[in-house]
């Protein structure tokens, strides 16, 4: 499937399309407003977000958040920059578990570096012009990072339209909830009931989490 430029995000031809295929969807683009992933995030390179997301994995938000400004410091400079695939490699694996890192992530974030360097990953300008399955296959290659986290990255960094994560869990029991039912759906059950939603998967995930999030309020109000 070619690559579709943020330019083309059309908004009425998105509510037209869900109108047509899926009233259910259509009710939620109307009670929750525009859809705020239409725009890509241009800050960093895959390199840069995978190695955050890496450092995430399985941790709080605070603690994350408190070993990857460690790991930051590392690299010198402003302490603002992720350290550079070469960069990384001038880094001791004493000093990058000084950091915080457990011994997987280390080994993941040197495995990162590597395919940077040897074009495994694609760089930030190549990446925008790849389809996604082919940015999945090159992502998913590094250590530690599987296909929901590059996921991620295709719809909130890249702005890709039409991914649907299948496997994860907002988006599952997002669909339980405005479709009224008593069981999420599996995940191949998803792909298939998301077919329908082509080429706006990502803005039928989007509406899904907030269908999601909505049910967690309502709980919390009982």
């Amino acid at each position: 499937m070619p690559v579709i430029p943020v330019s083309d995000f059309n908004a009425p031809a998105i509510r037209r399309h869900f109108a047509k295929v899926d009233p259910v969807m259509a009710l939620m683009l109307r009670a929750h407003g525009p859809c705020a992933i239409l725009r890509p995030d241009r800050g960093g390179s895959p390199y840069e977000a995978l190695g955050s997301a890496i450092i995430h994995q399985q941790l709080h938000g605070k603690a994350a958040a408190t070993i990857l400004g460690r790991v930051k410091i590392l690299a010198g400079g402003s302490g603002k920059r992720f350290p550079t695939p070469a960069g990384l490699g001038t880094l001791s694996d004493a000093a990058l578990r000084g950091a915080g890192l457990s011994g997987n992530k280390l080994l993941a974030l040197r495995d990162l570096a590597a395919k940077a360097l040897d074009g495994t990953l694609p760089s930030a300008r190549a990446i925008v012009h790849l389809p996604d399955e082919e940015i999945i296959a090159r992502c998913t290659a590094v250590r530690g990072v599987g296909r929901w986290t590059v996921e991620m990255l295709l719809i909130f960094r890249l702005g890709r339209p039409d991914v649907l994560p299948v496997d994860d869990f907002g988006v599952r029991n997002g669909y339980r909830v405005a479709y009224d039912l008593a069981d999420m759906p599996t995940p191949k059950e998803l792909a298939r009931i998301g077919e329908k939603w082509a080429p706006w998967r990502s803005v039928a995930a989007w509406y899904l989490w907030r269908a999601a999030d909505g049910s967690k309020l309502g709980a919390n109000k009982e």
